[in-house]
């Protein structure tokens, strides 16, 4: 099997790595268990945490055992790092339920059987029962308020108002590293390049109390070629939860991206060989829409399922080449009985979420970027009655790629 050292760097997914040669080696040779952590301050991981989902994945598959800390303890403090201003604080009741429901995200990635079966562990395991004065004098003497300040994440705060709270992040993280480096023989932590400050911390308070080897790999913080940060959208995050975004919005998504973009993010978010990868990003013009498909269907296929993925791709069908089925589609449901009078069609257009407000409704239909079944809309006194009904449903679109069925019971 290939070494997952070389596997990641082909794809692009190693940025920076501590001690380069002896842990390209070990990767090689030895099965080793490595983690990443999630603070649960959402109950949806999001587009932008998938790229370390895949890197783990990749690793697991080379034989390597996972580790993944949900971090219950450090959500309540709060990560600086990419940050100008402090993060909400939440309720040890309100973490808990994100803990629940990020870990059964991460188990569509990753395999919870076998030697190098993923673990999931919660870091308000053990730092919940800190004690302040032990911890200070066992953990605190090995720091440098000095080098802390050289760090990015501490320099950018710094203009803003840096708090006392946040300021223990990068003590608590490394002291997850010793904790795992303990009780689990992790020797590597890997994550974002935001994270190198408090991943490298984490490395020499290992050496310094345990006097053991670690390592530390980084990841690039991925923009789209348009420089917008990934996952963000004019609407908001593409969030992995299927109820927060459905499988049809979520393969949307990738079908959009930037065809700058293709070719990497088929590397970074697909198993597909690279060889593959090649031959698919070879195609130029209208044949590049195929390719787009295929980087669509397969991210969607591991987030929601092979079925989902196919109806998102019948769904897409169906709207823009008048083929395939229309069960991937965003829908709601209205009774028969409200047609009657009719329905505005601008409060359709916010019920269905295609528009946040009523005069964003008006402004869309003025701009000519609203339609009903194909047709666009030109008069904001439109309404919907039964006579409007294709099949029991209509279908509103709002822009050019975002569609909702309204279905009538």
């Amino acid at each position: 099997m290939e070494n997952a050292f070389d596997v990641l760097r082909a794809r692009g997914f190693v940025q920076q790595v501590t001690h380069p040669d002896v842990l390209r080696q070990r990767l090689g040779s030895e099965c080793l268990t490595f983690y990443i952590g999630y603070d649960p301050t959402a109950r949806s991981l999001h587009v932008g945490s998938l790229l370390t989902i895949m890197a783990m994945a990749t690793m697991q598959r080379a034989g390597h055992r996972p580790l993944v800390i949900v971090g219950g303890g450090t959500a309540m403090v709060g990560d600086p790092s990419g940050r100008t201003e402090m993060r909400q604080m939440l309720s040890q009741e309100t973490i808990a339920q994100n803990v629940q429901a990020l870990r059964g995200q991460l188990q569509r990635y990753l395999s919870f059987e076998g030697d190098n079966g993923a673990i999931i562990v919660n870091n308000a395991d053990w730092l919940a029962e800190l004690k302040y004065i032990d911890f200070l004098r066992d953990i605190g003497r090995h720091f440098s308020v000095n080098r802390m300040l050289t760090f990015e994440a501490y320099k950018q705060r710094l203009e803003t108002g840096l708090s006392f709270l946040e300021f223990n992040y990068q003590l608590l993280q490394a002291y997850d590293f010793l904790v795992l480096f303990q009780r689990y023989g992790c020797v590597l932590q890997i994550g974002g390049d935001d994270q190198w400050g408090n991943m490298v911390a984490g490395v020499d308070l290992i050496r310094r109390v345990a006097d053991g080897e670690a390592f530390v790999m980084t990841f690039p913080l991925l923009a789209t070629a348009s420089g917008q940060k990934m996952g963000k959208t004019a609407a908001g995050a593409i969030w992995l939860d299927a109820e927060l975004t459905s499988p049809y919005e979520f393969y949307q998504f990738w079908i959009n991206v930037d065809d700058r973009d293709v070719q990497r993010f088929l590397k970074y978010y697909t198993f597909l060989p690279l060889e593959e990868i090649a031959r698919l990003s070879a195609l130029q013009g209208a044949e590049l829409r195929q390719t787009k498909e295929v980087l669509a269907f397969e991210v969607t296929k591991l987030t929601h399922g092979e079925d989902e993925a196919r109806q998102a791709r019948d769904a897409a069908h169906a709207l823009f080449e008048g083929i395939g089925e229309f069960a991937g589609m965003p829908e709601t449901t209205i009774p028969q009985v409200r047609l009657g009078a009719g329905v505005a069609v601008i409060d359709l257009l916010v019920e269905t979420g295609l528009a946040a407000s009523k005069s964003a409704a008006r402004r869309l239909i003025q701009q000519g970027g609203a339609s009903l079944n194909g047709t666009r809309l030109a008069h904001l006194e439109a309404v919907v009655t039964s006579a409007d009904l294709h099949d029991g449903a209509l279908l509103l679109r709002a822009g050019k790629k975002h569609y909702h069925r309204v279905v009538v019971q």
